[in-house]
């Protein structure tokens, strides 16, 4: 009797182990008796550059430019040389500026910290023309054949600045006659700066010229 018991017994640990072999297979769980390396868990880029190296940076004034980061914009604060007076007036002397801090190269802590920058030369921008709405900053290659992400960090640059036309925006045009037109930087073109800049809402004073 006590064999036919153990007997018993072994069978429903076989059956048991049957049952849960068909569950976990059931599951989509594939039994393995080998560890698994799934490798290191992904790195992520900081985004960020430390406050010493603005502190050592004693010339200059402070501005903010949008860099690409992780395939999003991040402001990173620098000091630039102090914008030369202009016969165009200060906003052209400003936008000029910040125009020659996108298109350098990046510093050693910021490429660390995982920052670059799409916008190439040559490129410069100024004043708009006559019957331009007031404010409008002209650049020398149309917009529109701009890399996208280019464009938009010069947006978010230019509309964050003293440069823009107010509420996060900036009148932009190219060298040819078509009409310039008002840009936003939105926390959508931020997140994801491939696609192209929104057109702001509301329209700029039109110019008294």
């Amino acid at each position: 009797m006590s064999r036919l018991r153990r007997a018993g017994v072994r069978t429903g640990g076989v059956a048991a182990a049957v049952v849960l072999t068909a569950v976990a297979s059931g599951c989509g769980i594939r039994t393995t008796s080998v560890p698994v390396d799934a490798g290191p868990a992904p790195s992520r880029v900081p985004c960020s550059v430390t406050g010493d190296e603005l502190a050592t940076q004693t010339s200059g004034v402070p501005v903010r430019v949008f860099l690409l980061c992780g395939s999003q914009l991040e402001p990173v604060d620098r000091r630039a040389p102090a914008p030369q007076e202009r016969a165009d007036g200060g906003r052209v002397a400003t936008a000029s500026a910040l125009l020659a801090q996108l298109l350098a190269e990046p510093s050693e802590s910021e490429r660390q910290a995982g920052f670059s920058t799409a916008v190439k030369g040559p490129l410069l921008v100024t004043g708009g023309y006559n019957g331009d709405p007031a404010g409008t900053l002209r650049l020398s290659r149309q917009p529109e054949d701009l890399n996208p992400t280019a464009l938009s960090q010069i947006v978010c640059t230019l509309a964050n600045s003293s440069a823009g036309a107010g509420e996060a925006s900036v009148v932009i045009g190219g060298p040819g006659h078509y009409p310039p037109r008002r840009l936003a930087c939105t926390t959508g073109l931020k997140e994801r700066p491939e696609s192209a800049p929104p057109t702001a809402t509301g329209r700029p004073s039109p110019s008294a010229s």
